[in-house]
């Protein structure tokens, strides 16, 4: 096998291993975690698009791109508790060998030589719309759309390259070669009965895919120019979340995904007007990289060009975060709650992948207080609020009653309507559920407080300033908020480490002290093995700002416990 290529970078690099590399790929997209990451290497005309950019078909489901340094990924490896630790590693073998050791590879001995900097995975849309009018069969069982993989991986040293390829045991008979579009493609079978198509172009990087048609659809882009750097909105819109050296990077063609989705899965199928929302969106993308207390995700996403949908630009969350005490576990704060909930109900109202159910909710608020969520509450909520979670003072001679309050404050927009909506629900707490509705004062602050028919008091409502109204359910923390605490969540140390400050003003802000919340509550279980991902976490802060009518910035922070020095993975074992 003769592969004419030639190297692409003079710079010494520290040895890689893709071990980690495709392996990573692996966790990211089968741990959910996926869906976030991209930038660096690649397009030879810009270090702000990753590697194969220029290459890989702008009509792409799903890319992701990882760094072969396994520095990089012995320091993702180093941290989090001996659980985490192991919990991680055995995905990354799981997905090393899934790719590698199956089809008879080894990283070191035959990738790892002449591999550049940085790989991309891309998932190709199957282009197969016939499906999505095929009828749903009796069973509820939907046709299976398999999408083609490509993987472009830069070419350090050709010599190598051609080295390993000629003397790989992988690879059962002889290459085939034919031409397509002046481009060499070579196929060959793998000792696991698979076909391989590979293809180099620039003759710089490889090109391998799972199946011809994905070699061909990626040679008719490249020459036709139809690529993802050609492509206006991620061209635009990658090289703002650019950082040196990320860890991995992603990038998510959402109407063309969501499509997808909705044909694959018969029981939770997506309504068609929510297609219709998600097809205003056009890509989400991310760049991941490691620091030195943890991870940090820089995000984008961007509607169409020509959408009917666009974002208003409200960064307005700036000042609740200095009426919450310094020992808040959490917080949620927003600019505009009326226009955050409008904006969520556009893509969840009906849709079964949606973690809360508009519907469902506006119905339970219903049947429990006779109001309706929309009409008497959020309709003079438009201003910050924010949503938290605060402890009570330690009880002497009860170490381990932990008690917490969730307390709600929002600016209303309209006091009037909101005072005459909290006379509403005072009096169906006291008329439905024989509650005790009784006005008391903190300091100098009038407060109204719901008492149990047992005794206990439950909750607590009232004015802060003029047009601050603020309702606290569960333990009673009043005395933390009013009067306005001294010291309070926005200084300190463990917030402002832990919620990313760049991004200024801010539309959105969230913050988790995980230590302090897992000694107080649970957590709801989303995904599997989540009390162990919990564990290896300190903090989690996430800031969001509407850039402008059509974009939205995203910057996340995973403060992460220091582990142990990882040990060597044990060797792939070849099928």
């Amino acid at each position: 096998m003769t592969l004419p290529v030639v190297s692409i970078s003079g710079k010494k690099k520290k040895k890689p291993s893709l071990i980690f590399t495709l392996s990573g790929a692996g966790l990211l997209i089968g741990g959910g975690i996926a869906a976030y990451w991209l930038l660096t290497q690649g397009n030879p005309l810009s270090r702000d698009l990753p590697v194969g950019a220029n290459i890989i078909p702008q009509d792409a489901l799903f890319t992701v791109s990882l760094s072969t340094d396994s520095q990089q990924w012995e320091k993702l490896r180093s941290f989090g508790t001996k659980e985490s630790q192991a919990a991680l590693d055995k995905s990354l073998i799981q997905w090393r060998d899934r790719f590698l050791a199956k089809e008879g590879f080894d990283f070191e001995k035959d990738v790892s030589p002449w591999v550049g900097e940085q790989v991309t995975i891309a998932f190709l849309d199957p282009k197969a719309p016939s499906v999505a009018s095929k009828p749903v069969a009796s069973d509820g069982k939907l046709p299976t759309v398999e999408q083609s993989l490509v993987m472009v991986l830069p070419i350090k040293d050709q010599k190598k390259i051609q080295t390993a390829f000629e003397q790989s045991k992988a690879l059962k008979g002889q290459w085939v070669e034919r031409e397509y579009k002046g481009i060499t493609i070579k196929e060959v079978e793998a000792t696991s009965g698979e076909k391989l198509s590979t293809a180099v172009i620039e003759e710089s990087f490889l090109v391998i895919a799972d199946n011809s048609k994905a070699t061909e659809r990626t040679i008719k882009a490249y020459k036709n120019k139809a690529t993802l750097a050609n492509n206006n909105g991620f061209a635009k819109h990658l090289p703002k979340i650019a950082s040196y050296q990320p860890l991995a990077q992603f990038y998510i063609n959402v109407p063309s995904a969501a499509q997808i989705a909705a044909t694959t899965s018969a029981k939770r199928r997506l309504p068609a007007q929510v297609l219709a929302q998600l097809k205003n969106n056009q890509g989400l993308a991310g760049t991941v990289s490691l620091e030195s207390q943890g991870v940090r995700l820089k995000g984008v996403s961007w509607l169409k060009p020509n959408s009917r949908r666009v974002l208003a630009v409200e960064n307005k969350a700036t000042s609740m975060t200095s009426r919450l005490p310094a020992k808040t576990l959490m917080m949620f704060s927003g600019g505009n709650l009326r226009r955050l909930w409008a904006d969520y109900v556009l893509t969840s109202q009906k849709n079964p992948l949606s973690p809360i159910q508009p519907e469902k909710l506006r119905k339970g608020f219903k049947n429990f207080s006779n109001l309706d969520l929309d009409r008497d509450l959020l309709s003079w909520m438009g201003g910050e609020f924010v949503i938290s979670v605060v402890p009570d003072t330690p009880r002497v001679g009860f170490p381990q009653d932990v008690r917490t309050a969730l307390v709600f404050m929002v600016q209303a927009s309209d006091r009037r309507k909101a005072e005459a909506s909290l006379q509403q629900l005072d009096d169906a707490m006291r008329n439905q559920y024989q509650f005790t509705i009784k006005e008391d004062k903190v300091g100098e602050v009038p407060v109204v407080r719901w008492i149990g028919p047992s005794g206990t008091l439950t909750a607590t409502h009232g004015w802060l300033d003029e047009d601050i109204a603020f309702l606290s359910l569960g333990t009673p923390v009043i005395d933390k908020i009013i009067p306005k605490p001294k010291n309070i969540l926005a200084t300190t140390p463990l917030f402002q480490k832990a919620v990313p400050s760049e991004l200024n003003p801010i539309n959105t802000q969230f913050f988790l002290d995980v230590e302090g919340a897992a000694n107080s509550f649970s957590l709801s279980a989303l995904f599997p093995n989540q009390q162990s991902f919990l564990n290896a976490i300190n903090s989690v802060g996430v800031t969001s700002v509407v850039s402008d009518s059509r974009t939205t910035r995203y910057d996340v922070l995973l403060k992460l416990k220091q582990g142990e020095k990882p040990a060597q993975l044990p060797s792939p074992k070849q099928s």
